[in-house]
């Protein structure tokens, strides 16, 4: 089939466009959840990308539109270090920009929209692996908590809501660039029929047998935030735990909460190890005894000999502490360091990472003994966590009620307290399953098992609370087969590539593309 070539246009012209088209992805995330204009941004990059003159050239727009995505997405880690804060970035919008490169070769092909929307899942799949396990933060399947598409999560899951997105702007894009009747209709169609499978999916909650339910204390101990040291000085959030953890029991006392079963503690409660530090470990066993409940803590366990570290659930009773989870997903940068003899040299300020931290290594799901004699099968998460769907899956698979606690007072007051929420939020969604998260400084909160916002504590203060949780022990399709889909639509759009490129080189010999399937429009020479 030969077709006339569309106009191809500078990539200086195009990367304006582009641009914009990473502005609006920014907007559609939380907090400002202009969850629409994820459309407009995919169908913007794939409207300039369409009109380059060759893959370097889409690679420029598509680094065009990640800069100002990713430099307005994460400003936040400018309150570590403006220097990560520019390297995290550029790292990421380089992935935009073999995004850009991809989706310039896809764009010959016929079904262009679906292997764009391909191509994205394939991107998103890998930043979610690499480098050093990857950093999905910006999916933009976690946009739409407030669409029709929010009933795809529990059953193919959030990668499934990123293709569904990028193939509604890839369509939105071709009907844009050249109106008639087939491609209005495609995009009505594949538009309806989303909406018909998503507003079902929203419907749907799984069968759930009456397992009963547990009251559980949460307490937000508040910290002096900003920046590295945002827990303020050694044991100050610990102080404020114990004396978050009398406030609830007085108002629990006064009738204003329910007694609960037991407490949670967020993230670094403990900001020290309790077994080195005398005054941490008094602390806690004070507030344990004041309560006369087991407290699950958020804690650090240090290894001075090997210089190592653990971020740690444990479960603290009359008894003592018990450890119950490690965590298993680390922040590179964060709470360790790659290649660290290497790093650490060239860039001195890394050295507040402080010790290395080890990962755990299994799930984090515990038996929780009550009071009351019950023993429940509690699920844990910790904090960055949250993003790696399968760790999360793991805590509710076999616990019957899920817990994140997380430590995020070094962003307190920017936005990215509201991305990893909304990232919890799209966990529960996918799991149909309730969950509580816990924070030093905000936002704690209640999230129900559609991802609706039940509770949300004020960010920045103090403070606590008692909900009762069902206790479920319920799957979904996405907690089996979630991973399976995003591994499915990432090989599609590799094929995608690859059948792009082949085009490429068949077009590069002949001059046409006799032969080759083309896209459902004119194609560039």
């Amino acid at each position: 089939m030969t077709s006339q070539a569309r106009p191809k246009l500078p990539w200086w012209v195009l990367a304006p466009i582009a641009g914009v088209g990473g502005l609006l992805a920014t907007a559609s995330f939380q907090p400002f959840n202009a969850w629409p204009l994820a459309f407009v941004a995919v169908a913007l990059l794939a409207w300039a990308t369409s009109r380059t003159g060759g893959v370097l050239a889409g690679a420029a727009v598509g680094w065009t539109f990640g800069l100002t995505f990713m430099f307005t997405s994460l400003i936040w880690q400018t309150s570590i270090m403006v220097l990560s804060y520019a390297g995290l970035s550029l790292v990421m919008s380089l992935f935009l920009a073999a995004l850009g490169a991809a989706l310039h070769l896809t764009g010959r092909l016929r079904w262009a929209p679906l292997w764009g929307a391909g191509a994205w899942t394939l991107m998103e799949f890998v930043t979610s692996v690499f480098p050093f396990d990857g950093f999905a933060w910006m999916r933009l399947g976690y946009t739409q908590l407030d669409s029709w598409l929010a009933g795809f999560y529990p059953l193919t899951g959030a990668a499934s809501v990123t293709f569904l997105v990028a193939l509604l702007g890839h369509l939105l894009a071709h009907v844009v660039s050249r109106p008639g009747v087939a491609r209005a209709g495609a995009l009505l169609g594949v538009g309806l029929a989303t909406v018909g499978v998503g507003l079902a999916g929203l419907a749907w909650l799984p069968d759930a047998p009456d397992e009963g339910s547990v009251d559980v204390g949460w307490v937000q101990p508040g910290a002096p935030g900003g920046g590295v040291y945002g827990l303020g000085p050694a044991r100050t959030v610990t102080a404020n735990s114990l004396a978050g953890t009398e406030a609830l029991m007085a108002d629990v006392a006064a009738g204003r909460w329910p007694r609960p079963d037991f407490i949670a503690w967020p993230e670094n409660s403990t900001d020290l190890d309790p077994r080195q530090d005398a005054p941490t470990k008094l602390m806690v066993q004070t507030a344990v005894d004041a309560a006369g409940l087991p407290i699950l803590v958020g804690s650090i366990y240090t290894d001075e000999a090997r210089q190592e570290r653990q971020t740690v659930a444990v479960w603290w009773d009359a008894a003592g502490p018990e450890l119950v989870y490690a965590k298993r997903n680390l922040v590179p940068f964060g709470e360790w360091i790659p290649f660290r003899d290497f790093f650490l040299p060239l860039v001195p300020q890394l050295a507040y990472v402080g010790h290395q931290s080890v990962p755990g290594t299994t799930p984090g799901s515990f038996e929780a003994p009550l009071p009351d004699g019950r023993t429940v099968q509690a699920g844990v998460a910790i904090c960055y966590e949250v993003i790696y769907p399968e760790t999360v899956y793991d805590a509710a698979r076999e616990g019957q009620l899920v817990i994140v606690q997380s430590s995020n007072a070094m962003y307190q007051g920017t936005i990215q307290i509201d991305q990893q929420f909304a990232a919890t939020r799209v966990r529960a969604a996918e799991m149909r399953r309730e969950v509580l998260v816990v924070t030093t400084s905000g936002i704690s909160g209640l999230i129900g098992q559609r991802g609706e916002v039940l509770d949300r504590a004020p960010d920045s203060v103090g403070a606590h609370g008692v909900h009762t949780m069902a206790l479920r022990s319920t799957t979904t399709p996405a907690m089996t087969a979630a991973r399976w889909v995003e591994y499915l639509l990432a090989a599609q759009g590799a094929v995608g590539v690859v059948l792009g490129l082949v085009a490429r080189r068949r077009l590069g010999r002949s001059g046409t593309l006799e032969g080759v399937p083309a896209c459902a429009g004119p194609v560039r020479s």
